[in-house]
């Protein structure tokens, strides 16, 4: 069975009710989620062996954690304990014209202030046949991008396919370093980046002609074939790569979007199906959903067209399901992949 070890840092999610504003009512509702974590969740459902590295204090949070990522399937085995607390993120989902808003406290996490030291890669990395992190740990403290390095150099010594979700989170940075000071040097390092529309710009300091002065690039509006001309520029930047995937979101509200991805391999560039999504009930972790579903095609032998469709569709049914995690099965993907986009009840 492949295998696949995602390292990040898992959150305890604190989410006002529906779509109320935070603290409109005395209400919260509390979940765990992160990018790496729901990456593994998404694989592990998938019927693939997911391992999840993470540090985690010894207290009832740390626990609850454990307990949802071992209900989902997950191999907890490589975490380290310690640490004083779980990273904290609070959300208010948007609606129409108003957008969904995120809050962290992240800052002393566990994770944030583990020493790489206390990580053994040998037995991390053992059969191993993909690694996948993202740049929202290298953003959470220097010692946590420390770990993120050694992490990736660790899997490209012992042969281990190595993909980044570059995923910029401009409040995260806060420690004295920019994004792509530290997130070059990550990214010579692996096999498969997977971008945002704006994440090349932000993350690794890539653009394509007549973007870099642009206050916000509005993904969607950007025609495929300036979305090509990114990709090839991020090979010319980063020559390791073997794919580059962008997803494409045309936002006609918080409610309303468009849905799609592209696929570059250094030569051939894939355009994904477009989903319209008309009724979006949670945005957070779509990105996770299209990684999780790129990796699984990737690694299980789907062409290249394949992959980027199952991506898309898996990303596509996380919009309709509350909370971080993607709560779908490989079967009902390929439901919607073969064209029944209906959502009859099914008797």
């Amino acid at each position: 069975m492949t295998r696949i070890v995602t390292l990040g840092e898992i959150l305890l999610r604190l989410k006002s009710p529906q779509f109320e504003r935070l603290f409109q009512s005395p209400l919260l509702e509390a979940t765990f989620g992160g990018g790496e974590a729901n990456v593994a969740v998404s694989l592990a459902r998938f019927g693939l062996d997911a391992a999840f590295v993470t540090m985690l204090p010894n207290n009832p949070i740390g626990e609850a954690a454990v307990a949802e990522l071992r209900r989902q399937g997950v191999d907890i085995s490589l975490m380290v304990r310690g640490g004083e607390r779980v990273g904290i993120y609070f959300l208010e989902t948007g609606a129409n014209q108003r957008p969904s808003i995120v809050l962290y406290d992240r800052s002393h996490s566990s994770i944030a202030e583990a020493d790489p030291g206390l990580f053994d890669w040998e037995t991390i990395f053992k059969g191993a046949d993909w690694f996948h992190l993202s740049g929202i740990t290298p953003a959470l403290s220097q010692s946590a991008a420390n770990l993120s390095l050694q992490a990736v150099q660790a899997a490209k010594q012992r042969g281990v396919t190595v993909s980044c979700d570059y995923n910029y989170r401009g409040k995260l940075w806060k420690y004295g370093r920019s994004a792509p000071e530290v997130m070059r040097d990550l990214v010579r390092s692996i096999d498969v980046g997977i971008a945002g529309g704006e994440d090349c710009q932000h993350a690794v300091g890539v653009t394509i002609e007549g973007e870099k002065d642009r206050a916000q690039a509005a993904p969607g509006e950007i025609p495929l074939a300036r979305y090509e001309a990114l990709c090839r520029n991020m090979f010319a930047a980063f020559p390791n790569l073997k794919y580059q995937a962008i997803t494409l979101r045309k936002s006609h509200s918080a409610s309303h979007n468009e849905w799609s991805a592209c696929l570059f391999n250094g030569r051939a560039f894939f355009a994904s199906t477009t989903y319209e999504l008309t009724h979006i009930v949670d945005r957070v972790g779509t990105g996770d959903s299209f990684a999780a579903g790129l990796i699984y095609g990737l690694a299980t032998g789907m062409g290249e067209q394949e992959a980027l469709n199952f991506a898309v569709a898996a990303s596509a049914l996380k919009h309709t399901i509350p909370g971080d995690l993607n709560l779908v099965t490989f079967a009902e993907v390929q439901h919607l992949i073969s064209g029944d986009i209906t959502g009859r009840v099914q008797r």
